[in-house]
């Protein structure tokens, strides 16, 4: 088959682009036929057209998704192996130091530019290690590279993944990392330290060093088009090797005040803040929080703002709420 045509198909097919796969199927019918293969392009024919029908009945609502290959699973029970998050409900938002902030930028802008890069002989970072203590922002991180690339977010289903079932859970694994090579994505593993602990842990069986050997396996062999996203509260106990095999290591650490002043006003952007308030002083009352508990502050003080039937948020509405943040926390 015509080679430009292939890459035209698997392009749109990455793309999501229903004409397209469309345009170029049958561009490939006549190809074929030209080539004097007319049974083969009479039944490539009848099955195109079959789908043209399918997809007009439906209103064309079927989801551009379908076109893509079957999402892995697992032996046992057929069970996704993965999570799709798909590009649209993505967040998005991070408020990060500057430093943090121009290594996240980094990465987008070398992704962006990989085929200029690759002209020079050159890589874009493609496996990225996020660490930092719980709630810092290492999901919303790899959610933020994701929207920014353009990739859906494949987060890796651990509870489906890891098997007691000797050998099982290395072949979960290589089954979603050929997935992630064939279907561009930001292969996202949370929590990695699952299955990346140090090999020297007294506790080790053969069955774990197994399955660290295989990811790293595949960490080094990646060839796919996206990205592969790991993220640990425990970057210690991780597996030597394992930091070895990413281009980019990115501490997510807590917020310092001027990010928790930043966090707070961008989560009450949408309601009015009474001008009394001193976001950069009730920061500071903060100091030690996460962001993910100054943004719980944040909405829950402006819920509390609209069931009152308020038009601005108040110092009590956020000191109470920051009050029972730390009370649970």
């Amino acid at each position: 088959m015509n080679a430009a045509l292939l890459k035209r198909l698997f392009s749109a097919v990455r793309n999501g682009t229903d004409k397209d796969v469309v345009a170029v199927c049958d561009r490939i019918v006549e190809a074929e036929r030209g080539l004097g293969h007319s049974k083969l392009a009479a039944d490539l024919e009848k099955t195109l057209e079959a789908a043209k029908r399918q997809r007009k009945a439906q209103g064309n609502s079927a989801s551009s998704s379908s076109l893509l290959s079957a999402l892995p699973s697992n032996k046992r029970d057929s069970a996704p192996l993965i999570q799709v998050i798909e590009h649209e409900a993505l967040r998005h938002h991070m408020v990060l130091p500057p430093e943090v902030e121009a290594r996240f930028t980094r990465i987008e802008k070398e992704f962006a530019a990989r085929s200029r890069l690759a002209t020079y002989g050159l890589n874009a970072r493609k496996r990225i290690l996020l660490y930092g203590p719980p709630g810092c922002g290492k999901s919303l991180g790899a959610e933020r590279l994701a929207w920014a690339t353009g990739l859906p977010l494949h987060r890796v289903r651990f509870d489906t993944l890891i098997s007691s079932f000797f050998g099982e859970t290395a072949t979960n694994l290589g089954k979603v990392f050929e997935a992630a090579e064939k279907q561009p994505c930001a292969l996202f593993l949370d929590e990695c330290d699952t299955i990346a602990r140090s090999r020297g842990d007294r506790n080790d069986v053969g069955e774990v060093s197994r399955v660290v050997n295989m990811l790293l396996q595949l960490l080094e062999d990646f060839k796919g088009d996206g990205l592969v996203i790991a993220a640990t509260n425990y970057y210690e106990a991780l597996d030597k090797a394992f930091y070895r095999r990413f281009d980019e290591a990115v501490e997510v650490p807590t917020p310092g005040i001027t990010e928790i002043a930043r966090l707070l006003k961008a989560t009450l952007a949408a309601l009015k803040v009474d001008p009394a308030v001193n976001f950069e002083q009730f920061a500071g009352s903060l100091d030690g929080f996460s962001f993910s508990e100054v943004e719980k502050i944040a909405q829950n003080a402006a819920k509390h703002c609209i069931l009152e039937n308020r038009k601005m948020v108040n110092e009590d509405d956020l000191v109470n709420a920051a009050t029972e943040v730390r009370r649970h926390s």
